[in-house]
């Protein structure tokens, strides 16, 4: 689980697919409003209190999105309070959901390299799409999910050589540079045998 404050009122929670494993949990227990989600949810909240020092007393809402087998993203976003008035836990939230589903899947490279390996083992499998962008020095593949053949094993090859991303698909394409837009593979290894 990856912790990351936003803003004074917002936090954006990163649970990986193993992070739900481990926790005995599927992403249908979330959909299901599962007790075993509520708990997962209280843990969640206790724990970015602790790392970012934060007391929370009110409504929250929560936005959550689905990365599929990469795990999801989720937004939690405090009532404001007035300056210099005492926030405080109380042990009961009251959650506002909202769910949305990704229908690509993002990961994030270090160097230019990473991304040719990666499109050498894609090939053999029969992976050829993909878009490549670039931002901040790094480089990401955007692949529809209708693109990956076998999820689980493209997302377990795809770990080898970078990370899932958290940055959504419309920030890359507005604040990035998109290098290749359609058939990164099959176009970085044209280039780059």
């Amino acid at each position: 689980m990856r912790l990351e404050r936003l803003t004074m009122n917002k936090i954006k929670i990163f649970l990986s697919s193993d992070d739900l494993l481990e926790r005995g949990l599927s992403k249908e227990d979330i959909w299901k409003d599962s007790i075993k989600w509520h708990q997962l949810f209280h843990d969640m909240v206790e724990e970015a209190c602790e790392e970012f020092d934060v007391d929370i007393q009110g409504s929250v809402a929560v936005e959550i999105f689905s990365q599929q087998a990469q795990g999801m993203i989720l937004i939690l976003t405090m009532e404001e309070v007035a300056d210099g008035e005492e926030v405080l836990f109380d042990g009961f939230i009251e959650m506002q959901v909202s769910v949305e589903e990704y229908d690509s899947t993002i990961y994030v490279f270090e160097t230019f390299e990473d991304c040719i390996q990666l499109s050498k083992r894609l090939h053999t499998m029969g992976i050829n799409g993909g878009s490549l962008i670039s931002r901040d020095n790094k480089y990401y593949l955007i692949f529809s999910l209708v693109e990956l053949l076998d999820l689980e094993l493209t997302t377990s090859i795809l770990s080898e050589y970078g990370n899932p991303c958290l940055t959504s698909e419309h920030v890359l394409s507005e604040y990035g540079n998109t290098i290749i837009d359609k058939k990164a593979v099959e176009t970085i290894l044209q280039f780059f045998k």
